[in-house]
This record gives structure tokens, C-alpha cells and sequence, in this order.
């Protein structure tokens, strides 16, 4: 199943997918490639049950990691902020002020928890507006597949729509 899986799906969404069933595990709900602003796409947003916000950016390898050069845009989208890696990763490239999370593709673990700097009330109601809509689409788009046509055939796109 694991080989099927792999072939299938590349292997930074089997973190994300490891990573939303621990986000799930602690109360969260999670969506995916979240776009915050223009140029920036998260991996994995967590809204959790108090209304904290964590970002989640799955990385494959070092290659993976040395090509994200955004990264820290990222922070002030967030109260806090997580790598994914699998177990064989070099954890020793992270950031020490960030947070670490160990994945595959059917779990996940928090082994470094991420400093939480909380966001300005004005910029949760945005994000949390930003989630609703972003995970609303997507659950339109399993149930009317057609609808991501009809919205580009009248030049709007998801990210104008964020």
C-alpha cells in the first residue's frame, strides 16, 4: 500500500497528510496549500479549538529545503510555526526557534514545540475568513468538480478569491 501511495502522491503531501491526522489528534482542523497572500502558499494551516492558527511546511529533503527561500514570510501569517520532515531528514538544517514535527504519510509527531507569537486580532478574523473559504471551495470542488471550470471561464481565481 505504501509503494501504491508513494507512486501516486509526492512525498511532501504524504507529511501533509501524516500531519493533518496529528493535527486532528489535538483538536484541530487542517486545510491545505492555504495561500495567505499573494506569492506565499502554505502546506498545511491548522485552526485549532481556540481559534490558534499553526502553519505546517512539509520538507522531502534537503534539496526541498534549501530551495524555500519564503519561509519566514510565513510567520507573521500564524501564532505558530512548524517543519515537517520525515525521520531521515537532517533536523540539524531547521531553525531552532521554529517547530519540529516528524512525519509519514499515517501519522505525525511534535518533537520540538514551536514558540507561539500571537497574531493581531485583525489578522486571525482574516486568516480564519481565509480557512472557511479555502476549505469550503475545496469541499464544492469534491461535490461539483465542474465548478473550478466554470469560476476560471469567468477569469476568477482562487487566490483572487482568498
Amino acid at each position: 500500500m505504501t509503494d501504491m501511495l508513494s507512486s501516486i502522491v509526492k512525498p511532501g503531501q504524504l507529511l501533509a497528510r501524516g500531519v493533518c491526522r496529528l493535527l486532528k489528534g489535538h483538536g484541530f482542523v487542517s486545510v491545505e496549500e492555504l495561500v495567505p497572500t499573494r506569492g506565499l502558499r502554505v502546506d498545511v494551516m491548522g485552526l485549532g479549538p481556540k481559534g490558534e492558527i499553526w502553519v505546517i511546511e512539509c520538507k522531502s529533503s534537503r534539496a526541498d529545503f534549501h530551495s524555500d527561500s519564503k519561509w519566514q514570510g510565513y510567520l507573521e501569517w500564524c501564532d505558530r510555526y512548524f517543519w515537517a520532515v520525515d525521520q531521515d531528514f537532517p533536523t540539524d538544517l531547521l531553525p531552532l526557534e521554529t517547530g519540529l514535527i516528524i512525519a509519514d504519510a499515517y501519522d505525525a509527531e511534535i518533537i520540538r514545540m514551536a514558540p507561539e507569537d500571537r497574531l493581531a486580532p485583525a489578522r486571525r478574523k482574516v486568516m480564519v475568513q481565509k480557512f472557511a473559504m479555502h476549505a469550503a471551495r475545496r469541499l464544492q470542488a469534491l461535490r461539483d468538480p465542474g465548478v473550478g471550470t466554470l469560476l476560471s471561464s469567468r477569469g476568477i481565481s482562487e487566490e483572487e478569491t482568498s
